[in-house]
């Protein structure tokens, strides 16, 4: 076997040779990654530099320190992902990025979130896709690189038969990209999570959630789907109800932060009496009521056997809907997580929940809320858990392998190392 390269080392070698400073972060990192030469030989492992980490001084990573970086990744195969989130990388970073996309065939993990990217970046970015068969999941969330950044993305996945999870949230999409997207997953059968949350709409019609639809009319790969804040209203909620009772493969289906009352829920309901698909479903940040909380326990407590996984945070739900919800899980044994902070608990849902966590049937790993008492009163304490727990961030002392702290739940996740 041949020997090791050492990263520091050639790190420091190429700040001289072109001139550069050495980003002390960077020299950090690598020096931590040459301790572990029999992971990085067996496995492979991801470079993880992310420029939110509390535990060391971080100099957050430019343009220039990138360019140095990739000149000695280039000889380093091993090192399968690159986090390189809450930086400072622009455009021209992208630049230096998608000719490292190019030409390295080990890297299968990016992480870009949060840094200065525009639509040129994406442009070249996503067109350095066109070619790459290596790379398994993408993340460009929170850089802003609007709609025509967006279509970029859109073409790429009509070439790329590689990429199987993709996030585009938070970057300024709008009705264009979404259509386009929705297109382009009518034939790609390599995509199976893609993330399209917070799109910039001006129209009240949800014609993107009607494009959206159909698409899982005639999508046969995609297992998770995330749309949250995208206005949906009871109309949208329809359209996607219809269309999955054609979609047998759909597990994961995010619809926070939306429109949705009890009207649109009900459409829900009568979903889950006949699917056999949906794992997890996220109706965090609706309004779906009380009416709402019933049509859903109902469907749980006599037909669905099948999500494991429930949030209903913050929908304006009081006791009535509660119980309900808690009633269910006394029947239906397979739906072990479940989320209800942010709505009214009054003291028979504080109870109902009580037993629930006493008995067994509710892990406190796998809701957000804990019971104490007070002078012969139960109450309920909120917990940080939650289906998004690390979604805009992971911590950097560990690796999180809680199923209900990961989005990925209901995938055989894209793994980052």
């Amino acid at each position: 076997m041949s020997v090791c390269p050492d990263l520091h080392q050639h790190y420091v070698q190429v700040c001289q040779n072109l001139g550069q400073p050495e980003n002390p972060f960077i020299a950090h990192v690598l020096q931590e990654a040459d301790k572990n030469d029999e992971i990085i030989w067996t496995k492979g492992f991801t470079l993880k530099i992310a420029g939110n980490s509390h535990l060391v001084p971080v100099q957050r990573v430019t343009d220039d320190s990138l360019q140095v970086l990739v000149s000695v990744l280039r000889t380093a195969a091993f090192v399968t992902g690159l986090d390189l989130r809450y930086n400072v990388l622009t455009d021209a970073g992208a630049k230096t990025m998608a000719t490292f996309l190019q030409e390295n065939s080990s890297l299968r993990y990016l992480n870009l979130m949060f840094n200065n990217i525009g639509k040129t970046g994406a442009e070249l970015i996503a067109k350095a896709l066109h070619g790459n068969e290596t790379l398994l999941h993408m993340r460009m969330t929170g850089n802003k690189i609007g709609e025509e950044g967006g279509m970029f993305f859109a073409s790429m996945l009509q070439i790329n038969s590689t990429l199987e999870k993709l996030d585009l949230g938070d970057c300024d999409i709008g009705v264009q990209c979404l259509i386009a997207t929705a297109s382009a997953l009518n034939l790609n059968k390599s995509v199976k999570a893609i993330n399209l949350n917070r799109p910039l709409l001006f129209s009240q019609e949800e014609e993107t959630t009607v494009h959206l639809a159909l698409m899982l009319k005639n999508n046969s790969s995609l297992v998770e789907l995330h749309l949250c804040k995208h206005e949906m209203k009871n109309f949208g909620v329809e359209r996607l109800c219809e269309a999955l009772y054609e979609n047998s493969t759909l597990r994961y289906l995010d619809l926070a932060c939306n429109k949705i009352t009890s009207d649109g829920v009900k459409f829900l309901g009568k979903l889950l009496k006949w699917n056999q698909t949906l794992q997890i479903l996220d109706l965090n940040a609706n309004r779906i009521e009380d009416d709402g909380a019933i049509y859903l326990s109902q469907a749980l407590a006599l037909y669905n056997r099948t999500l494991q996984v429930l949030s209903v945070v913050s929908n304006n739900i009081s006791g009535k809907g509660l119980v309900a919800l808690s009633d269910a899980m006394k029947t239906n044994i397979e739906l072990s997580c479940i989320y209800i902070w942010g709505n009214k608990f009054d003291e028979a849902t504080c109870r109902a929940f009580s037993e629930l966590i006493q008995m067994g049937r509710l892990k406190l790993n796998c809701t957000d809320v804990e019971p104490y008492e007070v002078d012969g009163h139960i109450y309920l304490a909120e917990l940080s858990h939650g289906l998004q727990k690390h979604y805009y961030w992971t911590p950097t002392y560990c690796v999180v392998t809680e199923k209900d702290a990961n989005a990925s739940l209901a995938i055989a996740a894209v793994s980052e190392y």
